[in-house]
């Protein structure tokens, strides 16, 4: 829900009251606000959401958009009202708090509790399924953002909770205390909105750290008893006392009542005592005083005494798992038995609190499956190879439906299938597994993780190229070129097959020359040269796709930059690549070919062929990597495409498709600078700063000292133009300061000191310039800005756009060659709407040609560009006011005369 990234603190706060179905005074008393302010706030909310009323808007608010939904209880919470006083009240002071106390105390579920009341948006992350180095991956996952290197995903977790009011509730710590420590004081330290809410058995140690201890129930044991046990005996009745005396056995542990209270139905109270006495030991507290304890474990070993021998093998071997299981899964680990008698011992398992039922799967508490294990561990039994079996099948089963497969599905058994694989031995089955949880975590927008199990599955493969290969385009999808790089390489190293090295050192070339933006130093031309002459040497002619691969390569490293191949090279690939009918490759292949046309000036043609592009990835499987990495290039090639031939409205539906198809969750500010050129073209001159504003942001926080990483792709000089157009907007509205400072910014984004010395800022900042001059009347020297804007650019990108404006310029200016101006431009413009628009009105002003200056009206309406749709209005007679209108409505100011 992206409209929840435009929600202020204060918003936040009030949906997650109407989330919990508060009225408005309900919600001004508790953030001590006037009701007409909570109204004022609603109404933006509803604004915001796009939605006609309150009740949608809880609607909308309950469900969760990150994963981070508070766990839901079937019983009812019972007791520890102080306990819920001070923890609320501690977290009204301090950013974090811990629950602290022993296992099986109740600390998640009242640290749940606490969270559930309170109106501030949360985020539970359940760290009992995470193993050491995984804790910033957990938290990163429950807030829904994605990993990209080099930013780390406590980098992530960071950037999404910098700005936002929020809850973080990091539930059983202890296993991984020394991570949770170092996320929770960074986030401490970076966001100053973040209150933390910890469960442990020991304390993080942080400073500044609320400890609140969670002892055991005192009277509302009894309490917690009688609901549990009322629920499997409705009909049982006991004397106070006994139950007093029962639920001091136990210390008052919630789990342990929990525990006994199940088994009420068939021992009833004075049962359940006799076998206590059985299990207890007393413990010397001090001379002369005995004290009686009873810790958790020895609850579980004496409710597992009370199981019969199926059901304590199945439950040890239950043990395996580390998370939730289907019945499925539990046959798998149990082949003695058929479903049905799966299915009756774990039935029999859950009445006795042992296993946990919800949500059509089956869990054990963290706390229980210590003991599952230890008791699987004492028997002697290795069930590792069937449970890794049952992982590779249940991953092959999942990857065989992988389009459209729900992300539901994977999630539930993805910690399992990690775990599985740390357990399996090098063989096969093993290679099964690592390739299948590859492909899916990547399906899942994984990328980075998924690029390691593809590496994993390369070790354990026959030929670990072709994995590797895999990996290797799994790291273009995020720009991590370097990486990608190193890992085509390792897999020409390793190649077993002629044809697999061929491959390898051929995609090695392609990536060295069209993604060498994505490099901090280019790869040597040598080298490249190298690449793609042991690939031809390699090659089989007769293999069609090793062939159209090397065709491909050819075209990129032929050409005279690392940027511009080869024409009739290009051509060649694309068709090389058609008779393979390999999606990836036609989609590549075509891009080879578009771009050599962009570049010899032939920018309907390139148009044209994304557009092809663009058809043929609605059929392409976008969770192959090789298939994805081509969609991210696609989208920001085909958007430039559309806006270097003038076609606004073809540019803003490449927009909106690439949002419907990010499979990997492209950082805004990679995607801003296509935003900023279409929203600045088409008169939407707020949002094009909106957006200008993200991508000046990214662009300063982009790393520097190495490549890999999205964010490291802009700091090659291609989102210049999209700053000059900013600086045109601000021009076009009369804030020239404004105008100034994003001109100096393209300048230090393309670094150069003057915009005519870089190929991918020239046109466009001249066009800026002309554009800017011709609105505002402003010009010192125009002969100057119209022979900078009629200049022949050697990338074609903004050409039409800088010669239009110049030529329009040449006539506001009266330059006595305004008319050889217009003629020059001639040939730009019918490569491009937006030029021949702009043309049409610069002769109507030229000539007085009325006609003229309507058909160019009717050119800027057919391509939505309202702004200079209304300028032209001015022109034609008797429609002046009409234009003077749509400007006030666009912020922008009037024309100079």
């Amino acid at each position: 829900m992206e409209w929840l990234d435009r929600v202020s603190q204060r918003e936040a706060e009030v949906l997650a009251a109407i989330r919990r179905h508060q009225s408005n005074a309900q919600i001004a008393e508790h953030l001590h606000l006037s009701v007409r302010t909570v109204e004022s706030h609603v109404s933006a909310l509803l604004r915001k959401a796009g939605v006609p009323d309150r009740r949608t808007l809880a609607t909308l608010a309950e469900t969760p958009a990150d994963g981070s939904e508070l766990p839901a209880y079937p019983t009812s919470f019972i007791g520890r009202e102080h306990e819920r006083a001070v923890v609320s009240s501690a977290l009204r002071t301090a950013r974090l708090v811990s629950l602290v106390g022993t296992g099986g105390m109740g600390k998640t579920r009242l640290a749940v509790e606490v969270a559930a009341s309170l109106a501030v948006d949360t985020a539970f992350v359940d760290l009992v399924p995470v193993r050491g180095g995984g804790v910033d991956q957990a938290v990163a996952r429950v807030l829904g953002v994605a990993e990209r290197p080099p930013r780390t995903p406590a980098d992530a977790v960071i950037d999404r909770l910098r700005s936002h009011r929020t809850l973080l509730v990091l539930d059983n710590c202890e296993h991984v205390i020394a991570e949770v420590c170092a996320l929770a004081a960074r986030i401490l330290r970076s966001c100053p909105h973040v209150t933390i809410l910890a469960t442990s058995r020991e304390r993080l140690g942080i400073p500044g750290e609320v400890l609140v201890p969670v002892p055991p129930l005192g009277a509302e044991a009894q309490r917690l008893f009688l609901d549990r046990a009322h629920a499997v005996n409705p009909a049982l009745t006991a004397e106070p006392a006994a139950i007093e005396r029962l639920c001091a056995a136990v210390d008052g542990m919630p789990l342990a009542i929990e525990l006994v209270a199940a088994r009420t139905a068939s021992l009833g109270v004075d049962g359940l005592h006799a076998a206590l006495q059985d299990r207890l030991r007393l413990v010397s507290g001090g001379r002369g005083a005995d004290h009686r304890h009873h810790s958790l474990d020895e609850v579980i070993g004496w409710s597992l005494d009370l199981l019969d021998d199926e059901e304590r093998r199945l439950f040890r071997r239950m043990g395996v798992f580390v998370g939730g299981f289907d019945l499925d899964a539990v046959r798998a680990l149990n082949p003695e038995h058929d479903v049905g008698a799966v299915a009756d011992l774990l039935g029999r398992l859950v009445d006795r609190s042992i296993v946990v039922f919800q949500n059509a799967r089956w869990w054990l508490l963290e706390t229980v499956r210590a003991v599952a294990v230890q008791e699987l561990t004492a028997s002697g039994e290795d069930v590792r190879p069937r449970y890794v079996r049952w992982a590779a099948d249940t991953a092959a089963g999942l990857e065989s439906r992988i389009d459209g497969l729900p992300p539901a599905e994977f999630d539930v058994v993805a910690d399992d299938l990690r775990h599985a694989l740390t357990q399996a031995d090098r063989d096969g089955t093993a290679y099964r597994l690592a390739s299948s949880l590859a492909h899916l975590s990547f399906a899942r927008g994984l990328v980075v993780a998924a690029g390691e199990y593809y590496r994993t599955a390369a070790d354990l493969a026959p030929d670990p190229a072709p994995d590797l290969i895999t990996a290797a385009w799994a790291a273009l999808t995020i720009s991590a070129g370097e990486t990608a790089f190193g890992l085509l390489r390792e897999a020409a190293t390793r190649a077993r097959h002629p044809t697999a090295r061929a491959m390898a050192l051929a995609t090695a070339a392609i990536a060295a020359t069209r993604y060498s933006m994505c490099f901090i130093e280019p790869v040597p031309r040598d080298r490249v040269l190298t690449l793609l002459a042991e690939a031809t040497d390699l090659t089989d002619p007769a293999d069609e796709r090793a062939a159209a691969l090397l065709a491909m390569a050819r075209a990129w490293v032929s050409g005279q930059g690392s940027l511009e191949p080869d024409l009739e090279l290009s051509r060649d690939a694309a068709a090389a690549a058609r008779r393979t009918g390999d999606a990836a490759l036609v989609i590549g292949a075509l891009d080879a070919l578009g771009t050599a046309l962009a570049n010899a000036g032939r920018l309907r043609q390139a148009h044209r062929l994304s557009d092809e592009r663009l058809r043929l990835a609605v059929t392409a499987p976008r969770h192959e990597p090789a298939v994805a990495a081509e969609l991210t290039d696609l989208f920001h090639v085909a958007s430039t495409s559309a806006l270097a031939a003038g076609d606004l409205p073809a540019a803003k539906s490449i927009a909106e498709q690439a949002v419907r198809q990010d499979l990997i969750g492209v950082h805004p500010a990679i995607t801003a600078p296509r935003l900023v050129r279409l929203y600045g073209l088409t008169g939407r001159f707020e949002e094009a700063l909106a957006h200008a504003g993200i991508l000046w942001d990214g662009w300063q926080h982009a790393p520097t000292g190495v490549a890999d990483g999205e964010l490291s792709a802009l700091r090659g000089d291609w989102p210049s133009s999209a700053a000059a157009i900013a600086a045109l907007v601000n021009g076009l509205r009369g804030d020239l300061p404004g105008f100034e400072e994003w001109r100096s910014r393209a300048l230090r984004i393309a670094h150069v000191d003057d915009a005519a010395e870089s190929s991918a800022l020239a046109a466009a900042a001249a066009f800026a310039d002309a554009r800017v001059a011709v609105h505002t009347g402003r010009y010192a020297d125009p002969a100057r800005l119209v022979d900078a804007a009629l200049a022949s650019f050697p990338e074609k990108w903004w050409l039409a756009y800088a010669h239009a404006a110049g030529a329009e310029l040449a006539v506001v200016a009266g330059s006595p060659d305004a008319g050889e101006r217009l003629a020059a431009a001639e040939s730009a413009a019918a490569e491009n709407d937006w030029a021949a628009a702009c043309l049409a009105r610069a002769t109507a002003r030229h000539t007085g040609d009325v006609r003229l200056a309507i058909e160019s009206v009717t050119r800027w309406e057919r391509i939505g560009a309202r702004f200079e749709r209304a300028v032209t209005l001015m022109l034609v007679p008797g429609r002046a006011e009409e234009g003077r209108t749509e400007l006030q409505a666009l912020k922008a100011t009037m024309p100079a005369p």
